[in-house]
């Protein structure tokens, strides 16, 4: 059984003074900081501003990460549709500052930071202007775990010269690892045609924190056992198990792990970076990372974090979702159907609609619960129980059972299938394989507003937002958008400060009504 190791020095014999001088690891576990993307995008609806980020920047350049998870996922979308920026901008900043710590994005495969397949000639492009604005570590992953669905992203980025990790996202159909479908034999198995395609390395990818701690040692254990390229673990707090499996995976010999800065850990976030490297201390896998440097750099945040606190969940009490525990739906997901149901004025059907969206599930072939796949599932679950089954059907779940996504894990239940799609027979080949070319297209169409190829891929992802966010970016239209101001944009610090001051005097009765 694999364990972790004494380390040259023993924990009891760190003094303040020698903690910062103990010595290195033999295997140190390597630090993936999340804080700039999973962070925010888990905690506050993405919406940290790049201003920020480039304010502290500098002193996160200082921790020694193996690398930060900065672009990709729900930033691109986000930051033109919300913040008014533009997303190429951040990476292209933020490489500048942070000269000595490779930048990592989330690359959702043939969706690219979008929600639909797109044609190969737009994954090469992106993949190109990605490395040009200073991208080094491109974590690609498929919804359906569909490896055809990496190919074109990883050919690109392999001929950028940059590091292609192969995510598989990690799923259940039962309280634990196994089944006929989610067992380690599957894992093993995606992890190794990953590996064949060309991964420099691979990351079990839990966006959901359902991994547990003795799955993740098993797991991560027969990974390294299999495979010659690095591990990492990514997961999520929302079910409140992430810092013991975190702490197992490095016991089986994870090489790498997912964390962030304590005030943007926990949560629906990653767990906090500090703890672990307090726990590793005097160990063969200590971190080598300044505790000191990484909670003056947790304190910079607090400063910021005002403007956002809007978009924190402060709903419940619980800062965890043990109810993931039980319906396996993950917290971001549980949020959009909540969302749905108050627009219908149907919240008390919740738990119905929970029911569900684990029936429609396994009707789709037991798909992973992540973008954009929740977002199909959810859809069709609600209309299943406030209309009637498969009365209405979204263009989107149409589009999945045809094949347009890609082979879903299991198999589509025929009955299902054959209501949807009538006689209209299912695609079997590659998605990708039966889209034209994009990008001349999107040239001409935004010739008006896009003056280079960043601009037409804006457009090209976002047609509708994106060529909104190029006529204010180049003066053709002066109005600000309603979307980029607070409640869906974050406020200013003297903004929040104003409100505080207000709230004080309500309370205290000084307000006087006019």
């Amino acid at each position: 059984m694999n364990k972790i190791r004494q380390g040259s020095i023993l924990p009891k014999d760190l003094t303040t003074d020698k903690v910062k001088a103990r010595p290195k690891a033999k295997n140190p576990v390597k630090i993936c900081d999340t804080t700039f993307r999973d962070g925010h995008q888990s905690t506050l609806a993405t919406r940290v501003r790049t201003e920020d980020m480039e304010w502290m920047a500098s002193e996160m350049n200082k921790c020694g990460f193996y690398s930060m998870e900065v672009w990709g996922g729900a930033t691109f979308d986000v930051s033109h549709r919300f913040l008014g920026e533009d997303p190429w901008d951040r990476p292209r900043k933020l490489k500048k500052l942070m000269p000595d710590t490779p930048l990592q994005m989330l690359l959702r495969g043939q969706n690219l930071v979008a929600y639909r397949n797109h044609p190969d000639d737009l994954v090469d492009a992106f993949v190109e202007q990605a490395v040009e604005v200073g991208i080094d570590i491109f974590r690609v992953f498929d919804a359906v775990n569909d490896e055809r669905n990496h190919e074109r992203a990883a050919k690109a980025i392999k001929k950028c010269g940059k590091h292609y990790q192969g995510a598989i996202c990690y799923s259940l159909t039962q309280p634990r690892m196994g089944g006929p479908i989610y067992n380690l034999e599957y894992y093993i198995k995606k992890a190794l045609i990953l590996r064949d395609m060309g991964a420099d390395s691979i990351c079990i990818k839990d966006q959901a924190g359902l991994i547990s701690p003795y799955d993740a040692y098993e797991l991560i254990k027969a990974l390294k056992e299999n495979l010659e390229v690095p591990v990492e673990l990514h997961t999520h707090y929302t079910s409140g198990q992430a810092s013991m499996s975190v702490l197992k995976a490095i016991e089986a010999g994870v090489d790498i792990v997912d964390t962030a800065l304590s005030p943007f850990a926990l949560r629906s976030s990653q767990p906090a970076i500090e703890l672990l490297v307090v726990a590793l201390y005097g160990t063969d896998r200590d971190t080598g990372l300044d505790i000191e440097q990484l909670f003056k750099c947790g304190q910079m945040l607090e400063e910021i974090a005002p403007k956002y606190r809007d978009f924190l969940d402060t709903s419940a009490m619980s800062v965890i979702d043990t109810g993931a525990l039980v319906h396996q739906i993950p917290g971001g997901m549980t949020t959009n159907l909540v969302a749905q149901l108050k627009q219908m004025d149907s919240l008390d059907k919740l738990a119905e609609v929970r029911q569900e969206t684990a029936r429609v599930r396994a009707e789709f072939g037991y798909p992973p619960l992540v973008t954009p796949t929740s977002q199909i599932v959810g859809v069709q679950a609600v209309q299943n129980v406030l209309i009637g089954r498969y009365k209405l059907v979204s263009k989107e779940a149409r589009e999945y059972i045809g094949g347009g996504y890609g082979k879903p894990p299991a198999q589509i239940a025929p009955d299902i299938q054959k209501t949807i799609l009538k006689d209209k027979v299912p695609i079997t080949c590659r998605p990708a394989d039966l889209l034209e070319p994009e990008l001349e297209k999107a040239k001409e169409e935004s010739k008006e507003f896009a003056k280079n190829v960043q601009d037409v891929l804006i457009y090209a992802l976002y047609p509708i937002t994106g060529a909104r966010f190029l006529n204010y970016k180049y003066g053709i239209d002066k109005t600000i958008p309603d979307d980029w101001k607070p409640p869906h944009a974050p406020k200013t610090l003297e903004e929040v400060q104003r409100e505080d001051e207000l709230i004080v005097q309500v309370k205290t009765g000084k307000l006087k009504g006019s």
